[in-house]
């Protein structure tokens, strides 16, 4: 077996058993649901700190913490995530300059400050939404509807890409993405929405699935473009090696990422006007 072919089946046993795995903690919701969504989040600042700071400091442990505790703020209720967030962020910002001022280096201080707080951010309001997402009424139907937006967009663009990519999308940030590949993915985004509405969650309207399939199709890839913008500026190839085969969490869901807000604030706010 070839190399190639070697990494494609550890891909695949990955994703065979962590994504029931996933499903199932996603399904029975409450404090399960939190504790997963808690545990990516976590990863996800600790990647980011490795990559930008070469390392996790006292404070970007903090950082580490502070977003792994976001995804249980929606147990208190929904209503209360956007109020506690804010003196969350608002504390982790104080204490993210005051600590770089106090133990420096002074010449790196403020980008070293900002890194520590986009990377809690980074970490914890993707999936802060997608836990927030969980509590509403029909939440797990909500939280599928996110990850299909996601999936649907990612597998059709790639092979979209694969047989009819043409026209570079980005080449600076990510050489094998093409124009064709991101209309295909936009029109998987909308099919799935739409599948999901014929298969298991018929209380979709029309609206619901083309607004949040074009939008989700528009924000999943630039969420994946700003994940590869990352590495590319620290010269890295993956964001790190917790998933085999796969590379880091951050490279699993920098699209879910920015889909996640995108469905929880449509739910809770746009859906009533159209």
């Amino acid at each position: 077996m070839n190399e190639k072919n070697k990494n494609l089946l550890i891909r695949i046993v990955s994703a065979v058993v962590l994504l029931p795995v996933v499903l199932f903690l996603l399904w029975k919701g409450g404090v399960y649901s939190a504790v997963l969504l808690g545990l990516a989040a976590a990863a996800c600042a600790s990647e980011y700190y490795i990559i930008t700071l070469k390392g996790l400091s006292p404070a970007a442990w903090v950082g580490i913490v502070l977003a792994g505790a976001m995804p249980f703020l929606p147990l208190r209720g929904p209503e209360t995530v956007g109020q506690i967030a804010f003196w969350v962020t608002a504390g982790y910002f104080f204490f993210a300059w005051t600590y770089h001022l106090i133990r420096g280096p002074l010449p790196e201080a403020p980008v070293r400050s900002a890194q520590l707080i986009t990377g809690f951010l980074y970490g914890g309001v993707g999936l802060t939404a997608l836990s927030a997402l969980r509590m509403l009424p029909d939440g797990m139907a909500w939280v599928i509807c996110a990850l299909v937006i996601t999936w649907a967009n990612d597998t059709v663009a790639y092979f979209a890409g694969r047989f009819l990519g043409r026209h570079k999308l980005y080449v600076e940030v990510s050489p094998n993405k093409t124009w064709e590949g991101f209309f295909g993915g936009l029109v998987g985004s909308v099919g799935g929405m739409f599948i999901a509405r014929a298969g298991f969650f018929p209380e979709l309207t029309v609206m619901d699935c083309v607004f949040t399939g074009i939008a989700g199709g528009i924000l999943g890839p630039i969420g994946d473009l700003c994940e590869s913008m990352l590495k590319r500026a620290y010269g890295v190839k993956d964001s790190g090696k917790l998933i085999p085969g796969h590379g880091g969490i951050l490279d699993r869901i920098d699209a879910l990422l920015f889909n996640a807000p995108l469905v929880f604030i449509y739910v809770q706010f746009i859906r009533h006007l159209l």
